[in-house]
C-alpha cells in the first residue's frame, strides 16, 4: 500500500503574508492531491478519448449542479490564460483579483498534470489489472483526472491536456465567461450565469469529495485501490492551502463573497465527508460489492499491517479483536467539532457512530443507524454555516481534537493522519486571528505531530500521544 506523501515546503494558499517562514513551511500538511499523483506525469500525448454518456443524476434543489454535470459548453483554459486576465506572472497592483490564476496552476497545481498522469506505468498497471484498456480512455479514470464532458459540450479550444481544468472546478464557461469579462461585474451575476460558488465551504466540499472520496456518479472502489491506486485521504482546508489556492483572502475578497474562516472551512468539509461516507453505506449498489461491502467504507490498516504487530486495544465499544472498522477518522474530527458546538447533538453523533461501528459484527440496523447519523450530521452543517466561531470555540476544538487522541481514539493511524491535517489547519488559522502567539512553539508541536504520521508502515500510536500531550502543553491548552 502506497502511504500517503507528506511535503514540508508550502508554495501558496490563501495569502499568509504575517506568518513565519517556518510556519508556512509545517503547515503545508499532506500536500499529495491523490487523483494526480499516480507516479511522475509524462508528457505524452494521446488520442482524444471517446465521449462518455452524459451524466443525468439529479441533484437536490438546494446544490447547483456540479460542473460535470452541466450541459454548457465548456470553452477552454486558454480562454483564461490572457496576461491581462488571469495568465499574468506578477499580481495586478490594483486589482481585486490577483491575475496570476492561470499562472499557478499551470507551473504547480498537480490538477493541470492530472490528465498526463494516466500515460505513465504505475497508471498503465492499474488500467491492466482491471482490464481497462488504455487509461487515459477509460471513463472511471477519466471522471477525476480530466474534465470528461461529453463531445458535444467542448468547445473549439477545449483540450483533455488541460486535465483538472478551471472549468472542471469553476463550471462550464459559455454563459458565464462573457459576463465574466463585463464592465461591473458582480460575483452574483456571474453565479447567475453558471460559475460554480466555490466561496461557499459546502459546496466547494461537495466538488472536492465528488473526485477525493466518491459520489453517485464516480468513486474509487476497493478494487481500484487493489489494483494499485493510492489510498485516499482529504482534508479540504489542508488541501486548499497546498493546491496552492490561487485567491487571495482579503477584505475585498470577503466584501465580494463572504467572510472567510479556515476553522469553519475546515468543520464543513468533516462534516460532509461523514454525510458522503453515509450515502454510500446506505447505497444498495455501490455499498456493496458482491457478498462483501464495498470495503473501501473500512479503515485500510484495520487488515493491511504485519501480522507480527501486537497493537490491539479497545477503542470502539462493543468491538473485539479481529473486528474489522469502518475508517471513522472524519466521524472523529465531527465528534470533537459537534462537543464544542452543540454538546447535546454531539452526544448524539458520538452514540449513532458507536452503534454504526457496532452493526458491523451484526448487531442492530446498519442502514438505518447511518441515515439516522447523516441527519444528525446535517443539522451539525447548518449549526456550523449560521454560527460565528469564536476564539473560545477555535480554542474548544483544538483541546477536543488533542483529547480525543489521548483518549485513545487515534490509535489507527487514518485517525491520527487526519487529526494532524485538522490541527494544522485549526491552528494555522488561529495563528492568522493572533489567537495563538508563538509561531516557534506552533512549528515545534506541529513537527512532532507531522514526525509520528511520516509513515503509515510504522505509525506509532504511542509516539502520536506523546507528540499530542507535549502540543497540549505548548499552545497552552
Amino acid at each position: 500500500m502506497k502511504k500517503t506523501a507528506i511535503l514540508f515546503a508550502c508554495t501558496g494558499g490563501p495569502r499568509m503574508d504575517n506568518l513565519g517562514p517556518r510556519l508556512i513551511a509545517i503547515l503545508a500538511l499532506f500536500a499529495a492531491v491523490a487523483a494526480a499523483t499516480v507516479g511522475s506525469a509524462l508528457a505524452q500525448t494521446a488520442t482524444q478519448p471517446t465521449s462518455p454518456p452524459p451524466m443525468t443524476t439529479a441533484q437536490p434543489a438546494a446544490h447547483p449542479p456540479l460542473p460535470y454535470q452541466v450541459t454548457d459548453k465548456s470553452m477552454g483554459v486558454v480562454n483564461c490564460a490572457n496576461s491581462l486576465c488571469h495568465g499574468s506572472v506578477q499580481p495586478f497592483k490594483d486589482s481585486n483579483v490577483l491575475q496570476t490564476e492561470y499562472v499557478t496552476w499551470s507551473r504547480v497545481d498537480k490538477h493541470a498534470r492530472a490528465y498526463k498522469v494516466l500515460f505513465n506505468e504505475q497508471s498503465a498497471r492499474i488500467a491492466r489489472n482491471l482490464g481497462l484498456g488504455n487509461a487515459a480512455e477509460a471513463k472511471v479514470c477519466l471522471d477525476c483526472h480530466a474534465h470528461n464532458v461529453v463531445k458535444a459540450q467542448r468547445g473549439e479550444r477545449f483540450k483533455f491536456d488541460d486535465g483538472v481544468s478551471c472549468e472542471a472546478c469553476h463550471g462550464p464557461s459559455e454563459r458565464w465567461l462573457p459576463k465574466h469579462v463585463e464592465d461591473g461585474a458582480k460575483h452574483a451575476g456571474n453565479l447567475a450565469a453558471g460559475l460554480f460558488p466555490t466561496d461557499d465551504p459546502a459546496e466547494r466540499a461537495r466538488l472536492c469529495l465528488s473526485c477525493h472520496f466518491g459520489n453517485a456518479d464516480r468513486f474509487v472502489t476497493h478494487r481500484i485501490m487493489g489494483a494499485g491506486h493510492p489510498r485516499l485521504s482529504f482534508e479540504l482546508e489542508t488541501f486548499t492551502t497546498v493546491e496552492p489556492a490561487h485567491f487571495k483572502i482579503d477584505s475585498d475578497w470577503e466584501q465580494r463573497k463572504r467572510l472567510w474562516d479556515g476553522v469553519k472551512v475546515w468543520a464543513i468539509g468533516q462534516t460532509l465527508a461523514v454525510s458522503e461516507m453515509m450515502d454510500l453505506l446506505t447505497d444498495p449498489k455501490r455499498g456493496h460489492d458482491g457478498l462483501f461491502p464495498e470495503l473501501v467504507l473500512f479503515d485500510c490498516h484495520a487488515c493491511h499491517h504485519p501480522m507480527s504487530e501486537k497493537r490491539w486495544a479497545p477503542r470502539i465499544p462493543g468491538l473485539g479483536p479481529g473486528v474489522v472498522r469502518l475508517n471513522d477518522s472524519s466521524m472523529l474530527m465531527v465528534r470533537a467539532i459537534a462537543r464544542v458546538v452543540d454538546p447535546e447533538l454531539g452526544n448524539r453523533i458520538v452514540s449513532r457512530m458507536n452503534q454504526l461501528q457496532q452493526t458491523v459484527t451484526g448487531g442492530g440496523d446498519a442502514i438505518g443507524t447511518a441515515r439516522s447519523l447523516k441527519a444528525d450530521v446535517a443539522q451539525l452543517t447548518a449549526e456550523l454555516d449560521q454560527r460565528t466561531l469564536t476564539a473560545a470555540d477555535m480554542r474548544g476544538v483544538l483541546a477536543a481534537l488533542v483529547d480525543e487522541g489521548l483518549n485513545g481514539q487515534f490509535r489507527d493511524y487514518a485517525g491520527a493522519e487526519q487529526a494532524t491535517m485538522a490541527i494544522g489547519s485549526v491552528t494555522n488559522f488561529m495563528y492568522q486571528k493572533g489567537i495563538l502567539k508563538s509561531a516557534r512553539d506552533i512549528n515545534g508541536g506541529l513537527a512532532n505531530l507531522q514526525a509520528a504520521v511520516a509513515n503509515d508502515e510504522r505509525y506509532s500510536p504511542g509516539q502520536f500521544e506523546t507528540a499530542l500531550r507535549n502540543f497540549r502543553g505548548t499552545v497552552g491548552l
